[in-house]
């Protein structure tokens, strides 16, 4: 037996050609859009991971690894090829969207936000969180096309992923509370407090 063959399970090879398979077995180019939309979603995954490891907040940990393994089961969703049926545990809901939405709520609730953009930095876990938004938000344009070019993605999917990313804004700021810290405003200026308003 092969070296490749005895550590087959770490890899195959059968990516080398630029193609990957999809669930069910089909394959597609890596630049095809599910792919695209897939893999934005696993880098969002880790910048999670990394925030979780960062924040000292066991309600903040608790949050983030519930929104990664909602996102793996995205994944699986959209790395699932034409004509295979999503089985429903992997099918994202209106409910899924609803408790993500009263995570906001909760999380937002105590927050003091300024009504400007905000300089990300403030503590390590924060600007974790604010970097693994803008790869959320990049994830949320991937599958916006594919939803509206395939229909992939669509409804509840994209409503929990674009809900993620207020997610992630409002956790930055709780952490940078519960330290004492509050991020500077994008023009210098200070900014008068405001309540989360929930982006659609």
């Amino acid at each position: 037996m092969s070296e490749h063959q005895s550590r087959g399970f770490l890899y195959t090879g059968s990516g080398d050609e630029g193609e990957t398979a999809l669930l069910g077995g089909s394959r597609v180019p890596k630049w095809d859009l599910q792919p695209q939309a897939y893999g934005a979603l696993d880098e969002a995954s880790s910048a999670l991971g990394l925030a979780r490891a960062l924040t000292d907040r066991p309600e903040t940990k608790e949050s983030l690894v519930r929104a990664q393994r909602q996102l793996y089961r995205i994944m699986t969703e959209l790395a699932t090829g034409t004509g295979v049926e999503v089985k429903p545990a992997f099918l994202t809901t209106e409910g899924d969207v609803t408790a993500l939405e009263e995570e906001i709520d909760r999380f937002g609730r105590d927050l003091q936000l300024g009504r400007e953009f905000v300089l990300p930095g403030e503590t390590s876990a924060g600007a974790a969180m604010d970097l693994a938004r803008t790869i959320v938000r990049r994830g949320e344009r991937e599958v916006a096309r594919l939803a509206r070019e395939r229909g992939i993605g669509a409804g509840a999917t994209l409503a929990y992923i674009n809900r993620l990313s207020s997610l992630l804004f409002v956790l930055a700021r709780y952490d940078e509370q519960a330290q004492g810290q509050r991020a500077p405003a994008s023009n210098g200026a200070a900014t008068p407090g405001g309540s989360v308003r929930r982006k659609r």
